[in-house]
């Protein structure tokens, strides 16, 4: 695992990178102090796994330090952490991309298991956080898509190639395959079976 930790409390970095390389051999770890570092680090083109960001970081302004790093790169994992869990915080997280969002009073074994499970694919939120906090996360995800981009999602939840959508819906291959692409950008998917597995783990399944 190659992890990432952008977070403005060295003793937080150190101990967690402490951690994960005591209970994960071989795990690699870099830790950074701001968004701007952390767009330096992965702009050096290190291949990160995952990154875990710090919501009340300096450059975060909210959540425009999240936006950044996902126009940026948008098929790299990220998941938010904070020293408490607000389910306004976590909505506005997962409308973004975000792969998850952890507290920071979770316990070293639970982080490095929900790590595991993020990095399997899966979205990663606290047993004790409210499911209409999820809930409505994924409702604001699915206002971000265009009315194409949601008919073109539903016949990839079908298991149709891009030949078949462009036909059902009268247009041209490579349009579809533009709509596909928005779709893995904003469901943070690299491609078109990740954007799927990744509907139906929010719901987004109609």
């Amino acid at each position: 695992m190659r992890l990432l930790i952008a977070d403005d409390h060295d003793l937080l970095r150190d101990a967690l990178r402490s951690h994960f390389e005591r209970e994960a051999p071989g795990t690699i770890v870099r830790g950074v102090g701001t968004v701007s570092e952390a767009l330096k680090a992965l702009d050096d083109g290190i291949p990160f796994d995952i990154l875990l960001l710090d919501l009340r970081m300096p450059g975060m302004n909210g959540l425009n330090g999240l936006v950044r790093l996902r126009e940026r790169y948008p098929s790299l994992k990220i998941a938010l952490m904070s020293g408490e869990a607000k389910n306004e915080d976590i909505r506005l997280a997962l409308a973004h991309g975000a792969v998850g969002f952890l507290p920071k009073t979770l316990p070293g074994t639970a982080l490095l298991q929900a790590l595991q499970r993020m990095l399997a694919g899966e979205i990663f939120m606290p047993e004790n956080i409210a499911e209409n906090a999820i809930q409505a996360g994924t409702n604001a995800l699915n206002g971000t898509f265009t009315k194409r981009e949601r008919e073109v999602l539903d016949f990839l939840l079908k298991g149709q190639s891009n030949k078949e959508i462009a036909r059902a819906l009268e247009l041209e291959e490579v349009t579809v395959k533009l709509h596909i692409r928005g779709l893995c950008r904003k469901l943070g998917a690299k491609n078109r079976t990740q954007a799927a597995m990744r509907a139906v783990e929010l719901g987004l399944a109609r």
